[in-house]
C-alpha cells in the first residue's frame, strides 16, 4: 500500500472484465487507488486502509444466485460515499432492501440516458443535448429501490440508469462509466471523486517517485540488489529508479536470448553503461536459448523453455556476482491484480521475468518490485519523471518471450534474423510516416507458410509475414490501424525488396477482444 498522506479509494472487484479501467480512470484525475476482491474486504480490511470513498465494481453473477459474491456490510458503514457500478448497483440495491429482477430488460451495448432531477453527479454532462450516450451490459435490472434512493438518470431500458441517497452519499450507475463508450464518463466518475466525495486529487508521478525511493532504502539498506532486465520499458524503468535510491548497491543482468528486435541489445547496453553508469552484466546466450527451441512448436512450450531457461541463466550470473540478498523485478498493477481474482482467489504464481513459471524457491531472495502499484501508462510517465526520453518509454510493448511468439511453428536462427529484418523495416516506415505514437503496438509475424510468386524472371516459393497494428485507450482492448494503402503498399514493396525469404506481405485487420492484457 502507499503512503496514508494520500487521498485513496478503495474499488472493490466482483469479477468485472473492466475493472482495471475503473482504477486508470481514477488514477488519471490524481486519485489514487486499489483493486481489492470482495471477499478480502472486511472492517478490518477497511479499517486499515482507511479508503476515503468506495466504488463497486461490476461483474458476470445475478445477486440473487446462491453463490453470488457479496460486499461485507461494513462496506455500507464505513461513513464514505459508496458507487456501484452495474453489478455493484444491483448488489447495493440488494443488500439495502431493494429488489432486483431478471430476464425482462436487457441491455448490451450503447444505449443514451436522460437527466431526470439535477444532481451534483451530473455536472459537466448533458451540455449537447437531452441525451448522454453510455454503455450498458446487463440482464438483470432493478425493479425496486432501497428506500432513500431517487432516480437522477434513465434510459429506455434501464429506467434507474442512475440513482442516489444523497444523504449518505450513495450512487449507483446501471452502466459503465469507465469504458470509453460511455462519453462522459471520466467526468461521471470525476464528480463522484472530486465532487460527491471532496478529494482534491493529490497523488502525482513527482510524489510517487520520491516515496518510491524512500521505499526502497528502507526495504534493502545496505544490501545488494539485482535485476534482471528485459529491454523493455518495466524492467528499465525499475533499474533506473532503484539506482537512484541505492547507486552501485545494483548490478543489472541482461540476458540476450538471440529473439530481441533489431538493435535492441546494443540500445540496452549503451543506455545504461553509457547513460546511467549502472552496473550491468550482459550476456549472450542465444546459442543456449535457440538450441533448446529447436523443433519446438507450440507457444506455450516455447514461452516455458524461455522463462525457465532465463532464471537459470540468471541465477547462474547471481551467483558469480555474489552477496546480493535482493532481485529486482519490474511487476506491474496488472500482474498484482491478476494474480489475486476476485473470484478464483490468490493465486501462487508469482510473475517472473518472461511471465511465465515463478521464483524458485532456490534462488532464496527477497523481491523489490517498485512499480508493482503502476499501469503501464503511468511506469511511462515515471520513465519520464526519471528523465528517460519519450522515444525510450514511448516503444510498443514487446513480450518477454520476444520472437518466439512471433515465429508460429519451429524457430531457426534464419527465421529470427528474417523477421527482425522486416519488422525493422515495417517500424522505420511507420517512423517515418509520424504514425508511431498514435498506434499502440505494431509487430510483424513471420507465417508457417509458404506461397508460390513471381519476382522478376524467376519463379519463388517463401514465407508470407504478416504484419499487425492497433490502437488502444487501455491495453484490454483494442482495434486495427487504419493504414493507408499507399503506406501498406510501400512497406510491402520495401520487405519483399530487402528481405531475402518473404514473397508476400499481408495486413491483419482483427481487433483485440477485451479482458485480454498483451496482444501477441
Amino acid at each position: 500500500m502507499t503512503d496514508q498522506r494520500h487521498e485513496r479509494a478503495l474499488i472493490i472487484d466482483f469479477g468485472s472484465q473492466v475493472t482495471q479501467l475503473i482504477a486508470r480512470r481514477l488514477r488519471e484525475s490524481g486519485v489514487y487507488c486499489e483493486i481489492h476482491p470482495f471477499n478480502k474486504v472486511d472492517a478490518a480490511f477497511l479499517s486499515e486502509y482507511g479508503p476515503n470513498a468506495i466504488i463497486l465494481s461490476g461483474g458476470p453473477s445475478s445477486v440473487y444466485w446462491d453463490d453470488a459474491p457479496m460486499a461485507d456490510q461494513a462496506v455500507y458503514e464505513a461513513g464514505v460515499p459508496v458507487l456501484g457500478i452495474c453489478y455493484g448497483q444491483q448488489l447495493m440495491m440488494h443488500q439495502l432492501g431493494g429488489r432486483i429482477e431478471g430476464g425482462t430488460s436487457r441491455e448490451f451495448g450503447r444505449a443514451f440516458i436522460e437527466k431526470v432531477v439535477e444532481d451534483p453527479f451530473l455536472e459537466g454532462l448533458f451540455h449537447s443535448g437531452d441525451h448522454e450516450q453510455v454503455w450498458m451490459s446487463h440482464g438483470d435490472h432493478v425493479a425496486e429501490m432501497a428506500s432513500g434512493f431517487g432516480v437522477i438518470a434513465k434510459s429506455p431500458g434501464a429506467p434507474y440508469a442512475i440513482i442516489a441517497d444523497p444523504e449518505r452519499q450513495f450512487y449507483g450507475t446501471q452502466f459503465h462509466p469507465e469504458v470509453m463508450h460511455t462519453t462522459h464518463g471520466r467526468q461521471l466518475l470525476r464528480n463522484f471523486t472530486h465532487g460527491v466525495a471532496g478529494l482534491k486529487g493529490d497523488w502525482t508521478m513527482a510524489a510517487y517517485r520520491a516515496e518510491a525511493v524512500q521505499k526502497i532504502r528502507d526495504q534493502v539498506g545496505k544490501g545488494r540488489v539485482i535485476c534482471g532486465l528485459s529491454g523493455g520499458v518495466d524492467s528499465s524503468v525499475a533499474a533506473v529508479l532503484i539506482h537512484e535510491a541505492i547507486g552501485d548497491q545494483l548490478t543489472c543482468v541482461y540476458v540476450d536470448h538471440g529473439l530481441m528486435r533489431a538493435g535492441e541489445s546494443d540500445q540496452v547496453v549503451n543506455l545504461f553503461r553509457e547513460h546511467y553508469n549502472i552496473p550491468l552484466v550482459h550476456v549472450d546466450a542465444s546459442e543456449l536459448f535457440l538450441g533448446k527451441l529447436d523443433g519446438v512448436t507450440d507457444p506455450e512450450r516455447k514461452r516455458k523453455i524461455i522463462g525457465g531457461l532465463f532464471i537459470d541463466v540468471f541465477e547462474e550470473e547471481a551467483k558469480k556476482i555474489g552477496g546480493a540478498e535482493f532481485l529486482a523485478q519490474g511487476t506491474l498493477y496488472p500482474d498484482v491484480i491478476e494474480s489475486v481474482s476476485a473470484l478464483g482467489g490468490p493465486s501462487v504464481t508469482i510473475k517472473s521475468h518472461h511471465n511465465v513459471g515463478g521464483l524458485p524457491d532456490r534462488m532464496n531472495m527477497k523481491l523489490v518490485e517498485p512499480l508493482r502499484e503502476l499501469f503501464k501508462d503511468e511506469v511511462r510517465a515515471l520513465g519520464r519523471e526519471l528523465g528517460l526520453t519519450d522515444a525510450f518509454v514511448d516503444r510498443h510493448p514487446f513480450p518477454g518471450p520476444g520472437l518466439a511468439i512471433r515465429i508460429p511453428g519451429a524457430i531457426t536462427r534464419d527465421k529470427a534474423d528474417t523477421l527482425r529484418k522486416a519488422d525493422s523495416i515495417y517500424i522505420d516506415e511507420i517512423r517515418k510516416a509520424g504514425l508511431y505514437n498514435e498506434i499502440w503496438q505494431a509487430f510483424s509475424v513471420l507465417l508457417p507458410v509458404n506461397t508460390v510468386g513471381v519476382m522478376g524472371d524467376e519463379r519463388t516459393y517463401e514465407a508470407v509475414l504478416a504484419l499487425r497494428a492497433v490502437t488502444s485507450t487501455d491495453g484490454m482492448t483494442a482495434d486495427y490501424y487504419p493504414f493507408e494503402h499507399e503506406f501498406l503498399g510501400r512497406v510491402a514493396t520495401r520487405i519483399i525488396n530487402e528481405v531475402k525469404g518473404v514473397n508476400r506481405v499481408v495486413y491483419d485487420v482483427t481487433s483485440k477482444p477485451p479482458g485480454t492484457i498483451e496482444w501477441e
